[in-house]
């Protein structure tokens, strides 16, 4: 991938093409070079209070009052693990935030900011009972915000397969990006996404279950297209069956479909069926098939003895 801009300056136009947008692909840490590394590593807050916060004017890494920060629309993540988030606030609590968050100022009101990266730190802060955060201040579009929000994500990975296609499906939707645009700016293949779009397709439960780390891309791939869906889905949780196992399960289907849609035999076929059997001495079965308007018929246990008695009394030898 190409070197490409790291931020967007404060006095560029927003509602930028998403060709002009290109270049985020390296993520957060590109942007935390703009403050320094060493600077962004040695501020660990643990608390206190504002120190030089004057939100009107802020560039760079500056600490922010905690209630100051709302979450923004553009967060991929839907799923946080409270055992997770309950660590990282004990870390915090020791050692402080050692990474940055990265926000944009609200123009609506000069005392607020809508949180761009870092969401996790910024819930854990909040358990830890922090006052201020450490933040970096830069001014993003939406699509700018979107793109950062969804690259942080998917370069810790943090996403589930399902949050990782919605957040693609945001960018494609709502500011006009084609896939091959977002392969180059998220720095993943064009097959990775458009295969991560098709789960989108997914029932709603089949869904959830892969946000919950129930099913993985590739215990689901074999079964997005398949009518039982749901019921290969619940079957593969319920085995623990392997990615190719699953596969193997949506070549062959469940069963329960067919089960529930064979039609109970008719009494005349069940009496033709003694009948026969009793005739021959071997038991016969009798398979009607209504929408053909034919039948098969299959003799079981069958010696060779009592085949060519059945094959005599029907005239064939």
């Amino acid at each position: 991938m190409t070197d490409k801009k790291q931020t967007k300056d404060p006095s560029t136009k927003k509602g930028s093409t998403p060709a002009s947008n290109r270049g985020l692909g390296r993520g957060l840490s590109s942007l935390l070079g703009d403050v320094g590394v060493a600077a962004a590593a040695g501020i660990a807050v643990s608390n206190g209070d504002v120190t030089n916060a004057a939100p009107d004017r802020l560039t760079g890494l500056s600490e922010i009052p905690i209630e100051w920060i709302n979450t923004g629309p553009w967060q991929p993540r839907r799923v946080f693990a409270q055992d997770a988030l309950a660590e990282l606030a004990d870390s915090i609590r020791q050692k402080g935030i050692v990474q940055p968050i990265l926000i944009r100022p609200r123009p609506d009101r000069p005392t607020r900011f809508e949180l761009i990266a870092g969401e996790r730190r910024w819930r854990a802060a909040q358990l830890a009972q922090l006052h201020v955060v450490p933040a970096i201040v830069r001014e993003f579009s939406d699509a700018e915000a979107y793109e950062i929000a969804l690259i942080e994500n998917i370069q810790r990975a943090d996403l589930s397969a399902i949050e990782e296609a919605q957040g693609y499906q945001k960018l494609l939707d709502h500011h006009q990006y084609t896939q091959e645009q977002l392969s180059e700016i998220i720095g993943k293949s064009r097959s990775h996404i458009t295969n991560l779009l098709r789960l989108l397709s997914l029932p709603e439960k089949v869904q959830d279950m892969v946000m919950e780390g129930l099913l993985s891309m590739g215990q689901v791939r074999p079964i997005i297209n398949h009518k039982d869906c749901a019921a290969l889905a619940r079957q593969i949780v319920k085995k623990g069956l392997s990615a190719r196992q699953a596969e193997a399960l949506a070549k062959r289907g469940d069963g329960s479909h067919a089960a529930k849609t064979r039609p109970e035999k008719s009494a005349d076929i069940r009496d033709l069926e003694n009948k026969a059997s009793a005739a021959t001495g071997v038991t016969v079965t009798i398979e009607w098939d209504e929408d053909r308007d034919n039948c098969s018929v299959h003799l079981k246990n069958c010696s060779r003895e009592q085949l060519e008695t059945v094959l005599i009394n029907l005239g064939a030898i």
